[in-house]
C-alpha cells in the first residue's frame, strides 16, 4: 500500500528535521535555524482560532523567525483564517511516491552515481550553487539514517542529492544538477541510486517533494513513475 499524505508529512519531518520541534497549544512549532521553510513553519494539531494564530506569531517572532505557516490537506479552515489575516500563499508543494522496486530494475552504469556520507567538498560546492548552504547542510546532519549522492557525467561532476529513510520510506531531498549537465539523465540515475540505497535500508517506497512551479522536475518525477500522494503550501505575509 502506498504511503498516505499524513505519513509522508511525518517522513519529511524525520528525514529533513528541524533543530527543535515542540508543541504549544494547538501548534507544532519549529526552530529552523535558517534551514528553510520546511523546518521553520508552524503547523496546526487541531482546529485553530484567531487568538491561536496570534500565539504562534508571537512564538515565532520570539525565536527571530518571521511568522510562517504550513497548510496541509484538510486544513481549509486554517487556510481561510490566514488568508483573511493577510497571509499569502507561497511555494505550493506536491508529494510524490512510488514502490521502490520501480527504480531498482536497471543497473546503474559504472562511475555514474555514488552514495556516501560525509559529503565531499565538490558536493557542498554544487549544493551551494543551488542555494543549499551551511544551514541546510546542518539539517541533513540531523537526519538519522541518511546518505548523500554524487553523480558523474561526461567524466565530470553532474549533480548531488540527499536521501534519508523513515518508516519504510526513502525520501530524496536537495536534488541539484549542474546547469551544463541537465537534460542528460543525471537526475534519473541519482534517483535510482537513492532507490538502491533506500531498499538496502529496508525502505519499501521512494518519495520526493517538488514545488508546483518547477515544471521540469515535476515532468521528470512523473516520467519515472512517481504518483502524487498529497500537497501542502505555506502562508506568509509578504515584505
Amino acid at each position: 500500500m502506498s504511503p498516505s499524505a499524513t505519513q509522508l508529512y511525518e517522513v519529511c519531518e524525520q528525514t529533513w528535521p528541524a533543530a527543535r520541534r515542540w508543541t504549544e497549544g494547538v501548534w507544532t512549532l519549529r526552530d529552523g535555524q535558517g534551514g528553510g521553510k520546511r523546518v521553520s513553519a508552524a503547523t496546526a494539531t487541531g482546529p485553530v482560532a484567531a487568538d491561536d494564530v496570534a500565539h504562534a506569531e508571537a512564538a515565532m517572532t520570539a525565536m527571530g523567525q518571521k511568522p510562517l505557516f504550513m497548510i496541509r490537506e484538510g486544513e481549509q479552515a486554517l487556510d481561510q483564517l490566514l488568508d483573511a489575516k493577510g497571509y499569502h500563499v507561497v511555494d505550493p508543494v506536491i508529494l510524490y511516491s512510488l514502490p521502490i522496486e520501480k527504480l531498482t530494475d536497471l543497473p546503474i552504469p559504472p562511475v555514474t552515481a555514488f552514495n556516501l556520507w560525509e559529503p565531499l567538498a565538490i558536493m557542498r560546492e554544487i549544493w551551494a550553487k543551488g542555494g543549499v548552504g551551511p544551514a541546510r547542510l546542518a539539517v541533513m546532519e540531523r537526519a538519522r539514517v541518511k546518505t548523500a549522492i554524487l553523480s558523474r557525467w561526461n567524466e565530470k561532476p553532474g549533480g548531488v542529492a540527499f536521501a534519508a529513510v523513515h518508516d519504510g520510506v526513502c525520501m530524496v531531498h536537495a536534488v541539484e544538477v549542474l546547469a551544463h549537465q541537465r537534460r542528460q539523465g543525471v537526475a534519473q540515475w541519482m534517483m535510482r541510486r537513492a532507490a538502491l540505497w533506500g531498499q538496502a535500508q529496508g525502505a519499501r517506497h521512494l518519495a520526493v517533494l517538488c514545488v508546483e512551479h518547477n515544471q521540469g522536475a515535476n515532468r521528470l518525477y512523473q516520467a519515472l513513475g512517481f504518483v502524487e500522494v498529497g500537497r501542502y503550501h505555506y502562508r506568509h505575509i509578504p515584505e
